[in-house]
This record gives C-alpha cells, structure tokens and sequence, in this order.
C-alpha cells in the first residue's frame, strides 16, 4: 500500500511496512507508542486493571504511513510476545467494512484453531478469544472502519496487545489514545525521495529537493509518487517536478495531484491500465486481470504491471507464482476517479465483464484438469487458449489457493450491482466446482458458505424464488455435510417454499428428499419414510425413472433402520427392479448387496445367501472390484453363522485377492468429484 515505506533494492512498496533498518522518522511517535504499551490502563468503571488486550490507535489519513509506523512498532516489541503476530485488514480498498466473522475465521485459520463452517459471527469472535486466552499475541488490525470491528475481536487476555490502525479516533473503546500522524519531517521526506532518485540529484539541488517534500506535505503516498516519477526519468531534476507541482496545484489531496502528474505521464495505453486497475477485485491484479481490463496481452500486462511497480504504483508480492500485484489502498478511489473522468460507462462495463469472464475461463481450466479420466473435460481443456491451460492439478491448486482473496472478491464484485445475470451465475458456479474438485466439500466450506450466501441475498432481494431455493438447497448441503443438521433441515424446508413458489419441479423434488434426508440423519425415520415418499411420487409423476428407482433405496433403507424389515424388502425389491429397467448394472448390485443385508437382519439367511451371489455376478458385470470385495466377505460372514468355516475361507481369500489385484488409486480424487455432484451450482452452465 502507498502508506507504507520503501524497498529501496526493487524500488517497490513493502506491504507491512520497510524491511528492518529501512523505516524513516516517527521517532517521537514510536517513542510515545512503547510509553503507552506500559501505562496502567484501569477498567473506568472497576478502577482495576482491563482484563483485555491493551489497545494502541494509530490515526492518519491513507497515505500518511500509518501502517509502516504500526508495522514498525510490532517489530519492535514482537520479542515480547512469543506466540507470534496475527493481521488483518478490516476494510477493503474501496473502504467497504469486512464483517467481523470474516476476520475472525481468517484469524481463526492462521491459528490453525477449529472455525466451524457456516457459524454465525458471535460463535467465531467467541472461539478466536478462546483460542487466544492462554497466548501471548500481537494483533495488528489494519484500516479499521469503527471500533465495533475492533471490539469484537479484541481478546480476553491482558498479555496480548492489539494496534489499531484507523482514519480516526475509535470512540467506544476503552482507554485509548490515538498516536495521530502527520507527513514525514523534512530530513526523513528529503531521504524517501533519495532511495528512488539516488543521492547525487539530492546533492545538486538540496533546495529544490525540500521544497518538493514540503510540496508532498512530507506524505509518504506522496513522495513514493514522486520518487517513482523521478527515477522514471533519470535526465530530470528534481527542481522539473517542485516546479510542476507548484504551476499546476490542482484540486484534492496532494496525493491525487502527484498521482495526476504521473498518470499523464504515461503512454495513453499505460495510463489506460493504470486507471482500469481500479475495478480489479479487492485492489488484486495479475497479468491475466490486467489483460482482460486494458484488452491486451498477457505478456504486454506483465511489462506494464512490472513498471507501476517501478513508479511506486503498485506492490508486487514476494515470489509469487505466477507474480501478482496489489494496487495500494490510498490509490483505489483515485484511480476510480480517474476512470470515470477518461472512460465511458459502457467501457468500464465491458473491461468488467472481460476480467470477469476471463475469471470464469481460468477457473474452468483449473477445475478441468482435475477431471483425467473425462474425454470430454480433456477435449475442453485442448480446446482453450495455452494462456489458460494450467500445466499440472497442482500447479491449478497453487493458483486457486493463491488467488482465493481475489476470487471471492470478485464473485462479490459480480452481484455488488444487485443482479444475477448469466456472467454472474457462471462465476459463482464454477468459483464453486473449482473449490470443490481441488479442496473438496469440508476443506472449502467457509468460502462456499460465502459464495451461496451472495447468491442467497441477491435472490431475496431481487424476489427471485428458483434461485433463492437453490442457494437454499446448496447452503443446507453445506450444513448437512459439516455436522449441522438441524440448520440443514430448515434451510431444506424453506427451500421448499421457494421451490413451490417457482413452480420448479426439480427444486421442490430434490428439497424434499433432502427434508427425508435430514429427519434420517436426526434418527426420525418415520419422517425421512415419508419424505422419501413424497419425493418418489414427484419423480413417479415427472417419468423419473432413474431417481424413482434410487428413491426406492432411501425408502427402504429409512424402513431398515426402523427395523421395519417388511417394508424394506418391499422398497428394495422396486429399487432393483427400477435400476434393472433402467439398465443401470452398478446401481442394480449395490440394491441387491442392500436387499441381501436386509434379508440377513429379518433372519433369512438362505435367501440373503442367494442374492448376495447375484449381487456378486452384477457387480463382476458393473466391473465394480470393490463391491465385489464386500460382498464375499458378507457372505463368508454367513457362512461362519451358517457353521461353514470351509466356504466361509474360500470367500475370504476370494476378498483378499479382489482387494489385493486392484490397482491402488488416489482416493481424493474421487471424493472431490462425488463432493462436485453433490453441490448443485446455481447455473446449468458446465
């Protein structure tokens, strides 16, 4: 960001603040700071010691270096504090508020301590300051909106400390004196300027060189800006910039004059994608982004990003892979500003959709490649652009994860305008697959709370029933398979609803059996039975033969753990026969291995003998080994309660065989793509 210090070695902003020995001035500040880390604070209304962390404010416009100071200030006293320091920012470079649960599960992942998926912000700050209770931390919280944000996340714990970095005072919390910053003094401006222009042009016109600080108001932002502009043009003197400044004063803050100056510095092209950076999703560029904002190549991207970074426009983060770049937070809304003077609105709309459905396309390539043993998926992936195509699944699960902060931030980009068009449904669909095939369900959860969440919100407010009942459907899948079952329930219920509403058959039909499925899940199988039921009777009355049948099954597997083995039998028998019409080979072994186990528990044990061997035939015709497996060893279990041992063996062996002839295979593959089908996206765009 623009408000923080200077790297001199690669002439680039440092995220936190400069590398250690690097940071200028602020001497006083830094002293007043340490003094307040050890000042008694009292509880005012107690008169004891605050059982919470100490809070220290620092207070500054963007630009004014705040960050750097915080950033110094916890290298500084980071020794005290052996478990470490945690940050995070609590508003986006746009100046929207990142809720509080966002922090705290981000906070939460860094601890590596448990974050349930889908819990409401109370539960989250709740486990963060246990997780925190018994450490000794620093939390750093960058670029706080109010002190409700702060509050929230405070720990219960005197021996952590939390530094605050804020527009203005934090009114609310407790015992607070903000550290208020202004520019830099002369001698530390005149030194900024230096590590960009070298010393030599400093020492020909040291005048000139105070006066262009004082121009700067010493601001950081500021002088980064001009630091860059100068060592752009080494046959410049510094005296061409003061003078420039002091002839054309503008309007705004000094920071947007100089940025003015820079940007009409530029080739008209680069000056293009300077001001186009503005609408990159949460301040995060790549070439890619780039590229599809400006309508050029990636390669053309990469050279112009490179050179912001030159000009102190942007940050590029260390050693990424592939690189990508951060525009500072203190330019966001000025280089918005500057789109919106130079752009029509219709051509900041199509370089939004560009770099949206450049993000759908990458996205589909990094899921594809998961996909190895689907022609298709293979053919698909051929068929895109060689600047699209990942090389391995892992370098696309680098890239996903990499990108993570970015493509959230523009799935919320996507429906910030209240709408869900196509573009918008695709992103959220494939954001979704993509997450899944490489991480799957459980690993992913939080962010596809996230990502069906938006969706939800746009159908509520928008009253758009068939898209509130999917959103609704996705998020109870989400609750089912992360252990909250009772919240899945009502979000099925009110799925429903929604899906009556629409007119959806599809919706109402699968919200039912996921109602079945849930009372089965608590253990009503009552319920589930006559949820299951329902449900067959739509699919009976759509002609869906294929989820009649497997309906069947989940009928009869609710009446088996009733232990209502009449009943059972009677829907197990319709599933093999559904499946037998269907000509599905695998699903008809799995329903006869099912009707076999009922038949056992209700004391049948001939007939479970007999079709326990047709299921074995059919699943040697599904070529399904592992079924196969199982289901000699069931029956060498019969065999033993039958007082066979001889045949019982035989049927061991026959398992140990099956089990040792198949070729070992990655499991998470499969688990990622069963996880895939199991989340329905909201766009039947694949």
């Amino acid at each position: 960001m623009t408000d923080q210090a200077v790297d001199p070695g690669s002439v680039r902003l440092a995220q936190d603040a400069a590398p250690e020995g690097r940071f200028l001035g602020r001497t006083r500040e830094l002293k007043e700071l340490r003094a307040d880390i050890e000042r008694a604070g009292l509880d005012t209304l107690s008169g004891r010691k605050a059982p919470r962390a100490r809070v220290l404010l620092i207070a500054g416009r963007p630009g004014s270096g705040r960050t750097a100071l915080a950033g110094e200030l916890v290298r500084e006293v980071a020794h005290r504090y052996p478990d470490g320091v945690l940050r995070a920012r609590l508003s986006e470079p746009d100046g929207t508020r990142v809720p509080v649960g966002r922090v705290a599960r981000e906070l939460l992942d860094t601890l590596e301590a448990p974050a349930p998926a889908g819990a409401p912000e109370d539960e989250l700050t709740e486990a963060l300051r246990t997780a925190l209770a018994d450490r000794r931390v620093v939390l750093l919280l960058d670029d706080a909106a109010d002190a409700e944000q702060v509050d929230a996340l405070l720990p219960d714990n005197a021996d952590c400390l939390a530094v605050a970095v804020s527009s203005g005072p934090l009114t609310g919390i407790t015992d607070v004196r903000p550290c208020t910053l202004g520019g830099l003094d002369t001698k530390s401006a005149v030194e900024l300027l230096s590590r960009f222009t070298g010393s030599v042009r400093i020492t020909v016109d040291p005048r000139a060189a105070e006066r262009l600080a004082e121009q700067c108001q010493g601001q950081p932002a500021a002088l980064v800006l001009a630091g860059g502009w100068l060592a752009a043009r080494p046959q410049a003197a510094v005296a061409d910039l003061a003078k420039q400044l002091h002839t054309d004063p503008g309007q705004g803050t000094v920071v947007g004059r100089v940025l003015g100056l820079v940007h009409a510095s530029l080739p008209a092209s680069a000056a293009r994608m300077l001001r186009l950076l503005g609408l990159a999703p949460a301040g995060l560029v790549d070439p890619h982004i780039a590229a599809a904002l400006a309508g050029c190549s990636v390669e053309t991207a990469r050279t112009a990003l490179d050179d912001f970074v030159a000009h102190g426009l942007l940050h590029a983060a260390d050693s990424a892979q592939p690189p990508q770049y951060e525009v500072p937070c203190c330019l966001h809304a000025l280089l918005h500003d500057l789109a919106r003077t130079h752009e029509r609105p219709a051509e900041l709309q199509l370089a939004r959709a560009r770099m949206l459905e450049r993000t759908v396309r990458l996205l589909q390539s990094c899921r594809a490649i998961t996909e190895t043993d689907s022609p298709q998926a293979r053919e698909k992936l051929l068929g895109m652009p060689r600047a699209l195509r990942f090389p391995t699944p892992r370098a696309a699960a680098d890239w996903l994860r990499s990108r993570r902060p970015a493509l959230l931030a523009a799935a919320r980009l996507a429906v910030a305008d209240g709408e869900l068009d196509t573009l918008a449904r695709r992103l959220m669909s494939q954001l979704v697959r993509a997450m899944v095939a490489h991480f799957g369900t459980q690993a992913a959860a939080s962010d596809l709370y996230d990502v069906h969440g938006l969706v939800l919100g746009v159908a509520e407010r928008r009253r758009l029933p068939r898209e509130r009942a999917a959103a609704l459907l996705n998020l109870g899948d989400l609750d089912a398979r992360t252990g909250r079952t009772s919240e899945a329930l009502l979000r099925y219920r009110t799925a429903l609803d929604a899906g009556r509403e629409a007119n959806d058959p599809y919706a109402t039909g699968r919200a039912m059996e996921s109602v079945g499925g849930a009372h089965l899940e608590l253990g009503d199988y009552d319920r589930a039975a006559d949820w299951f039921g329902r449900a067959l009777a739509e699919r009976l009355a759509r002609g869906d033969r294929a989820d009649a049948a497997r309906l069947y099954g989940r009928i009869g597997a609710a009446h088996t753990y009733a232990g209502r083995y009449g009943e059972a039998l009677r829907n197990w028998r319709a599933a093999v026969a559904g499946h037998r019409k269907n000509g599905d080979v695998t699903a008809q072994a799995r329903a006869l291995s099912e009707l076999a186990r009922v038949q056992e528990y209700a004391g049948r044990l001939e007939e479970s003998l007999r079709t326990c061997r047709e299921a074995v035939e059919w699943a040697r015709r599904a070529d399904d080994t592992r079924l196969r497996a199982a289901l000699h060893l069931r029956l060498a279990d019969s065999f033993d309660h039958l007082g066979d041992p001889a045949s019982a063996a035989l049927h061991r062996s026959t398992a140990e065989r099956l089990l040792a002839e198949e070729a070992p295979e990655d499991d998470s593959q499969p688990e990622q793509r069963a996880n895939t089908c199991e989340i329905r996206s909201t766009s039947a765009e694949d």
